[in-house]
């Protein structure tokens, strides 16, 4: 969860596309479909598909200035639910706290603040809601062996209409412990798919991996435990050398599109590659 202060620019190198995962004969799997790029300081965080197709981006230049007067400086990957934008906030390292802006399909924002609970990391690395619109699922940086589950502002009868505090509601655990997740994104009621920036290859097979995670039901307020599974390692490809970062994933339910954005090393982190897949069989 690097913290990007970029001029704009464009050095690009344009490489050949490659697959997606590798899976036995006949099982379905994502395969690579396209490569875009979008400016890293305002779009490098994140993204959220519409239902009209557009997207949504996030960056460090669309944190509006009330909210940087606040001291929420970094804003992780969005969701989009119901018409309903909801963006994922982090103050400095000294915060107790973190926040959830859920902005209406009015253009109204509400500010819902979580409290830190003892042991819970500061991150807050993306948002993402339920199919039903019912819970708000988020995670924290480093090496984890959960994703933190809240009630979705405003979506969810039991928080508050106008914004407030926000507690947690309980936690997704994790079969296997994942490190570094940057983004999640809900492909059907049991299934989140993850953008992971773990380079170190000692938790995955793949470096930067994109991780699938399994629930045995939907979220139904009632504590759960998901199977992890590594799809692929996420594409790292530029003209430019050194490390690259792992930022946002979105699915898009009306295209079936899956989208993963991975910004390059050096000079080229102008520009932030978002690499769309499509699931086939064969």
């Amino acid at each position: 969860m690097r913290r990007h202060f970029l001029t704009l620019g464009c050095l690009l190198g344009a490489l050949t596309l490659g697959a997606g995962t590798a899976s036995a004969a006949g099982d379905p799997h994502w395969a690579e479909a396209g490569r875009t790029f979008t400016d890293t300081l305002g779009s490098g965080q994140g993204l959220a598909s519409r239902a009209d197709g557009s997207l949504l981006y996030r960056g460090l230049a669309s944190i509006p200035l009330d909210l940087r007067i606040k001291g929420w400086n970094h804003v992780g990957d969005p969701d989009i639910a119901r018409g309903h934008v909801f963006d994922a906030y982090q103050g400095p390292d000294t915060a107790t706290s973190k926040m959830f802006a859920v902005t209406t399909p009015a253009g109204k924002r509400y500010e819902y603040v979580h409290q830190l609970n003892p042991g819970e990391k500061l991150n807050n690395s993306f948002a993402t809601v339920s199919p039903d619109g019912q819970w708000l699922v988020s995670g924290e940086w480093g090496e984890q062996r959960r994703l933190q589950v809240f009630p979705a502002p405003l979506l969810n009868p039991a928080t508050p209409p106008t914004g407030g505090e926000l507690k947690e509601a309980w936690q997704i655990s994790l079969d296997k412990p994942v490190r570094d997740i940057q983004g999640c994104d809900f492909v059907t009621d049991t299934r989140l798919l993850c953008a992971s920036n773990d380079a170190t290859g000692t938790l995955s097979p793949q470096l930067r991996p994109l991780l699938q995670v399994d629930l045995p039901r939907k979220l139904d307020g009632q504590p759960i435990t998901g199977a992890v599974k590594t799809l692929f390692g996420l594409p790292q490809r530029s003209v430019c050398t050194g490390t690259f970062e792992t930022e946002g994933v979105d699915y898009d339910v009306s295209s079936g599109t899956l989208r993963a954005e991975m910004i390059p090393p050096g000079v080229c982190a102008v520009a932030t590659a978002v690499y769309s897949y499509r699931q086939v069989t064969g």
